[in-house]
């Protein structure tokens, strides 16, 4: 039960937007933002960031807070709450995540700063984990619901936490990112600096064979997929401005005509779906704030190619805004 909820914590991540800071506040953030994501393995396939203190910050936040509803307390969280004192909504501040696929599973490590008040945690481990000293390390084994994994957590410092399901949290520790693959992952980071929220997704043909089969329905199509499938990376990165979070999605390729070929058919998705808001069915069944909403998002969505020399991308850009959260809460289906 234990892993379950301390790993949801990283579902806070995509719960908020950021508010700006001064410049020398900025800096300091960029090098604690730098050193999280510098421990980030190079084998990851995926890794997800977010500097949750300044999410709070935004008018964006406080609007997605509304919005949302209030899902009831887990009785085992509510009891780690109680006896820890640690409330991820109040007491995380940044948190990066990365999964690592394995032949047969995929392992999460994740780094997080906040406030930890570390002699209550330990007591609250104690009855049912362990305890080991290794390679300069306290570590402390949690075991997960399941019964099958233990969840390793360590103390960095006073304010950062790191733990794992993986084997062995000392060795992921010790590994220094170096080499082509680091390279890659750093390239990506430095790209997203003005985003408080973001994913990096290194692709497979799995994974693009994942993006194409959770696409909506109207949406899927052989070439589609094929196409998801030959991306070779793919980032999605938030940014909050004012009381709306611009989304930007890019995925990247290794030539130009696969670009191409993706620009235009989202292109021609958004036309297809402005027409299908016109048309006469739909403005006779759907509410027309609703229509007039979801006709916004789209007017403002852009697609554009992009030449990074060794990699061309596809990038979608569009806003998420009050009156779109307005119309999710209504649950209105989609044309």
């Amino acid at each position: 039960m234990k892993k379950r909820w301390i790993f949801s914590i990283a579902a806070a991540l995509f719960l908020a937007g950021v508010g700006l800071y001064s410049y020398q506040r900025g800096g300091d953030l960029n090098a604690t933002r730098s050193g999280m994501l510098s421990l980030m393995p190079a084998e990851s396939c995926a890794v997800v960031y977010a500097d949750i203190a300044d999410v709070r910050s935004s008018g964006f936040a406080a609007e997605l807070y509304n919005w949302a509803p209030r899902p009831q307390i887990d009785p085992d969280y509510a009891r780690f709450l109680h006896d820890t004192g640690f409330d991820y909504e109040r007491d995380l501040d940044r948190v990066a995540i990365a999964f690592i696929k394995h032949e047969n599973a995929t392992t999460v490590f994740a780094i997080a700063d906040g406030r930890f008040d570390r002699k209550r945690i330990e007591t609250f481990i104690a009855p049912s984990g362990s305890r080991v000293n290794r390679d300069g390390h306290e570590l402390f084994f949690v075991p997960s619901s399941s019964g099958s994994r233990k969840v390793a957590v360590t103390f960095l410092r006073a304010d950062r936490i790191a733990l794992t399901d993986d084997a062995d949290l000392s060795a992921l520790l010790a590994h220094t990112a170096t080499g082509e693959d680091a390279r890659q992952w750093r390239e990506r980071f430095e790209r997203l600096a003005g985003s408080p929220i973001f994913a990096v997704l290194r692709q497979d043909a799995l994974t693009g064979a994942a993006l194409a089969a959770h696409a909506p329905g109207g949406l899927q199509s052989p070439q589609l997929a094929s196409l998801l499938g030959q991306l070779l990376w793919v980032t999605i990165a938030g940014k909050p401005e004012g009381d709306r979070l611009r989304l930007v999605a890019e995925g990247e390729y290794g030539d130009d005509r696969t670009a191409r070929q993706l620009n235009d058919v989202l292109n021609g998705i958004l036309l297809l779906a402005q027409a299908g808001l016109n048309g006469p069915d739909t403005r006779r069944e759907l509410d027309p704030q609703l229509r007039e909403t979801y006709l916004e998002i789209l007017r403002g969505a852009d697609v554009a190619r992009i030449d990074r020399g060794e990699t061309k991308s596809v990038r979608v850009i569009f806003d998420v805004t009050p009156k779109f959260l307005a119309a999710a809460g209504a649950l209105a289906p989609v044309p």
